[in-house]
């Protein structure tokens, strides 16, 4: 029994010298896994803190989108009111133009004196120059010089027929063909040199022949505007188209 004792006692001291010996081992190995849970933990705190930040920033990004849409959708509409307060604007110059060349196809273009010419003249008379001056009108050149042509061979005593001949002539300056027009703006001076329609013909026969390239030509006949008619409208224009041609 006393041997069987010993023997357990050594056993049991053995025990405790094992426990011992692990118990040390193990506190290196809790401090190592302390210090590993720390590292996860500090880890996962910055972890979370990044996510945060990019959050945040994702956040700032949308919220600054949003507000550049907002604008964008502003401004949109701000465009949107000016382009419809145009239309508006154009739709009335538009119906007031309109509204004038109604009035001028009854009372014809600005310095014809129709008042005065039309006297006399027929209802038939008066529609076929009508006619031609409403294409004048609309810029349909090449139908107001059909149709002034013809009216001047129908109508070759009426008072209307200097004015037939610079419309004729006007319609050959608005197709650019400066050298007929300049032919015509010439058979307004010759045929009817006391027409009002005078002054005007030499003007613009002065500008066809700036738009051929001919400036000793057209500074001869701008000339011959201010020297001929000095009070007429026609020769502060012939004055201005001369310095332009002298520079």
């Amino acid at each position: 029994m006393r041997s069987e004792l010993a023997t357990m006692h050594t056993d049991v001291e053995s025990i405790r010298t094992s426990l011992a010996d692990t118990r040390a081992n193990l506190q290196p190995m809790q401090r190592d896994l302390n210090a590993v849970k720390e590292r996860i933990e500090e880890a996962r705190v910055q972890m979370g803190k990044q996510i945060g930040q990019s959050s945040l920033q994702g956040d700032q990004r949308v919220k600054s989108l949003e507000a550049r849409i907002g604008k964008l959708e502003e401004d949109s509409k701000l465009q949107a009111d000016m382009i419809k307060s145009r239309d508006e604007e154009i739709k009335r110059l538009k119906d007031a133009l309109q509204d004038a060349q109604k009035t001028s196809v009854n009372a014809a273009a600005p310095g014809d004196g129709l008042a005065e010419a039309l006297q006399g003249e027929t209802d038939a008379v008066r529609r076929e120059y009508e006619a031609a001056w409403l294409a004048f009108d609309k810029k349909d050149y090449k139908v107001a010089l059909t149709r002034f042509r013809e009216f001047l061979k129908r109508n070759p005593k009426s008072k209307l027929a200097a004015n037939a001949q610079y419309w004729l002539a006007e319609s050959h300056y608005g197709l650019r063909e400066f050298d007929q027009a300049i032919i015509e703006f010439d058979a307004v001076r010759r045929r009817y040199p006391q027409s009002d329609k005078a002054p005007a013909a030499l003007l613009k026969q002065g500008f066809a022949f700036a738009e051929l390239g001919e400036k000793l030509n057209a500074r001869l006949v701008l000339q011959e505007v201010v020297d001929k008619y000095p009070q007429a409208p026609e020769a502060a224009r012939a004055r201005q188209r001369l310095k332009t041609l002298e520079s």
